[in-house]
């Protein structure tokens, strides 16, 4: 095996379109996105022989508690018939030129023991906090929209034909300027809910990039004139994933959210994606997880779970300790 530095944007694409990954978070895309907003990446391939059988797009992450190299939703390869100790040691050598503290990997493996055995053998352990999801929501797109429909919950069909009775209308736009409208909706969820939300900045990078090339788009649903439901919606790897939602409270007997999520499906149907994903949901078992309400609003509209090996961490310096007191304190605190 050899680890390789991949420079050009169409072997790179070529590669993830063909593997499939249900995430973004490889995209040539999001490493642009990632280096445009201050972070140095390094997009690396890994080959047998002559064969690109693996790739990886890492970012430095810098840190109060400690720089460490971030591996998001990946490394991505072609079959399970793959090792990853090569790319390891090529990371641990690349940390230590960093001045990283530490290598962390959020997989897109399913969990499972010999998945876990993997990162055992190279000297990884469970992180204190996942960086990205680990438990996903997919709905197959591959079906008719009688077959979708049928797949719902029977309060999902009844809210979405509830919101077309009473008029609500969606709109779509791929103009970056519309983030504005997107970012006041936010504002209201993030006062809501009380999470830490990403500036409109970010917010706004993000939806540049990826729609440079028609990747990004967003939807709003809106009734008697008022916006009261957006979603930021990101296509790639054959599939549609569903990054950023808001809503205002205003009207909220009103089910605009169900009709919004069933246009974005439609589609995304209509132009052959394979799968919606949904983005991150709770443990099934967690009744007062943050995220138990959004849950069962995703998993209404039918579909499956996929369950990730849990993030990763590899020790470079003593320092790693400090970062995982703190973020384990955080994890406590948030109650997840």
């Amino acid at each position: 095996m050899e680890i390789k530095e991949i420079k050009e944007k169409i072997v790179w694409d070529n590669f993830i379109d063909s593997v499939e990954p249900h995430t973004f978070l490889q995209s040539w895309e999001w490493g642009k996105f990632n280096n445009e907003t201050g972070e140095k990446i390094w997009r690396f391939g890994v080959y047998n022989s002559s064969e690109l059988v693996g790739a990886a797009l890492v970012i430095k992450v810098n840190a109060k508690r400690g720089s460490f190299l971030l591996i998001p939703h990946g490394p991505i390869f072609k079959n399970k018939e793959f090792s990853i100790k090569e790319l390891t040691e090529h990371l641990k050598q690349l940390a230590k030129q960093e001045k990283c503290d530490f290598i962390r990997v959020a997989p897109i493996l399913e969990d499972s023991p010999e998945n876990k055995q993997i990162f055992r053998q190279l000297g990884f352990k469970n992180a204190p906090i996942h960086v990205h999801a680990e438990l996903v929501w997919i709905l197959d797109l591959q079906k008719s929209e009688e077959e979708l429909l049928k797949g719902m919950r029977k309060t999902t069909r009844n809210e979405i034909r509830k919101a077309e009775r009473v008029g609500v209308k969606i709109a779509k736009s791929k103009n970056p300027e519309d983030i504005e409208k997107f970012y006041k909706l936010y504002e209201k969820t993030v006062n809501r809910k009380h999470f830490k939300p990403f500036s409109k900045e970010y917010l706004q990078k993000e939806f540049e990039i990826f729609s440079v090339n028609g990747n990004a788009e967003l939807y709003f649903a809106q009734y008697q004139d008022e916006l009261i439901s957006g979603a930021i919606i990101i296509s790639t790897n054959h599939g549609v994933f569903y990054h950023h939602g808001a809503s205002s409270l205003k009207h909220a007997q009103i089910p605009a959210s169900h009709l919004l999520q069933w246009q974005i499906i439609k589609d995304a149907q209509e132009r052959g994606l394979k799968f919606y994903n949904f983005w991150g949901i709770a443990p099934q078992d967690a009744k007062n997880h943050p995220w138990a309400g959004l849950t069962t609003f995703k998993t209404g509209f039918g579909g499956r779970a996929e369950k990730y090996v849990p993030t990763q961490d590899l020790k470079i310096t003593p320092k790693y300790y400090l970062n995982y007191a703190i973020e384990r304190f955080r994890k406590l605190k948030r109650g997840l």
